[in-house]
């Protein structure tokens, strides 16, 4: 680990900050904005979608890869590089001529956006040490939760100001105000870094997610044909398959391994997925619901305050309380939130629904960034960005799972049934954490610390 001063700490720490404020506007916004983009650029609407697909794909396909190269390099100048790449494509998406153009930037921004979560983990968790990370997760749940809760109406906001245009020029403008905060900061560069990296495991693991996450986005039955899900998955299936045949003959293995034996890791991994696939269900069903029984527009705000609103408020006050009960916190949460989506299914009066989200946004609340800051004390500090990328992949991947499967329910059984989906995986996610996190676990797996760790 390196030591740095407090006041340089709080610099590295704060611009990782600045660029997690990104994140939640660059997907909330563009999804905003796809229907005025799509009416206004030509190109073909059948694009539209393809205007967050392509961003989600590429950042989930190339995280794992930007994580490794992160803990390699100069972590300082890897995440202001792609800082720099983010705050340049949005400027020329506002600039885009047609849609093919902006998914093509869309794509690159996704690429950037990687670079800069894994930049940022890796170098926070390199002078950071675990004692502190809770602390520190904390204040990152805070940031993320409130860009959840405000971001589609900062979306709207900008839109009625300057058009869709903005809402792709604001996040890049605010990337680069994260990039020159790590001006003048030390490069953080490992002391020896592998010469024999998995490239091509990392590659394949990239073709993997992106195929896989693309399909689920995309889903059955929907807007595009029902083959290119289908394509989709056959490449999925493809690279896993290479990916497992590589892995076995690498020395230095792209996929972290030895993290993912780590049944804390592994749990609450699965945890925070479980968390967030009931967040973006909870913002799709319950405007349906509300609609359904005929709430009006300020119950309705009131609801998707309820749900969200705790997320920007409550997330210091769980870092607090994870420093000793972290295990019961979200494992209380995660019951909490299975059990509000059976009583969706038995009732269908208004205030059930103010009721409903008020008690998933207070689970949400109380566990932002707790998974995170759990899992990510068992990393190494060396190998921060790697450790943070195969989280954030695992979360990625179960949050896409839990909204495709989600929407498939719905499409035949109504729109409670979906959050009765992510219930369930909550469920399942507290029920692992239960059996494989010990009853006092303090963040201090065999992974904490190794040689050269210091």
């Amino acid at each position: 680990m390196f030591a740095l001063s407090p006041r340089r700490r709080r610099r590295v720490l704060v611009a990782a900050l600045i660029s997690d404020a990104v994140f939640p506007l660059a997907i909330t916004g563009a999804t905003a904005a796809v229907p005025e983009v799509t009416a206004r650029l030509p190109g073909g609407a059948a694009l539209g979608p393809w205007i967050v697909l392509a961003y989600n794909g590429l950042f989930a396909a190339v995280l794992l890869l930007a994580g490794a190269t992160a803990d390699r390099s100069a972590r300082t100048r890897f995440f202001a590089v792609g800082n720099l790449v983010v705050a340049a494509t949005g400027v020329l998406s506002a600039l885009a001529p047609n849609l093919p153009s902006l998914v093509a930037l869309r794509a690159v921004a996704g690429i950037g956006a990687a670079m800069c979560a894994a930049g940022g983990s890796s170098m926070v968790l390199a002078v950071y040490p675990p004692e502190e990370r809770r602390r520190v997760y904390g204040c990152a749940g805070a940031v993320l939760g409130s860009g959840l809760a405000l971001g589609p109406v900062v979306a709207q906001a900008l839109m009625a100001v300057g058009g869709w245009p903005l809402v792709f020029v604001v996040p890049g403008a605010v990337a680069a105000l994260a990039a020159l905060t790590t001006l003048g900061l030390e490069g953080l560069r490992g002391p020896e870094p592998s010469e024999d990296f998995d490239r091509a495991g990392a590659v394949l693991f990239g073709v993997t997610v992106a195929a896989a996450v693309t399909a689920l986005g995309l889903g059955f039955g929907g807007a595009v044909p029902w083959w290119g899900p289908a394509v989709l998955v056959l490449v999925a299936a493809a690279g896993a398959t290479g990916l497992v045949r590589v892995e076995r003959r690498a020395s230095d293995p792209a996929i972290p391994v030895d993290l993912l034996r780590i049944p804390a890791y592994r749990a609450y991994a699965v945890a925070t997925g479980a968390f967030m696939g009931m967040l973006v269900v909870g913002l799709t069903v319950l405007p349906q619901l509300g609609a359904a029984r005929r709430m009006g527009p300020g119950e309705e705000a009131i609801m998707l305050s309820l749900l969200t609103v705790p997320s920007t408020v409550l997330p210091l006050l769980a870092a607090r309380l994870a420093r000793r009960l972290a295990r019961p916190l979200v494992t209380t949460a995660l019951f909490a939130c299975a059990l509000t989506a059976v009583v969706l299914q038995v009732t269908n009066r208004p205030a059930a629904l103010l009721v409903a989200a008020g008690a998933v946004g207070l689970c949400l609340g109380l566990t932002e960034g707790v998974p995170d800051g759990q899992a990510l004390n068992h990393v190494p500090s060396r190998r921060g960005g790697a450790g943070a990328a195969l989280f954030s992949t695992t979360r990625m991947s179960l949050e896409t799972l839990t909204l495709s499967a989600a929407n498939g329910v719905m499409a035949a059984l109504g729109p409670s049934s979906g959050m009765a989906v992510a219930g369930a995986v909550c469920l399942t996610a507290a029920l692992v954490v239960q059996h494989a996190v010990p009853a006092r676990d303090r963040g201090r797996g065999v992974l904490a610390r190794t040689p050269g760790d210091t």
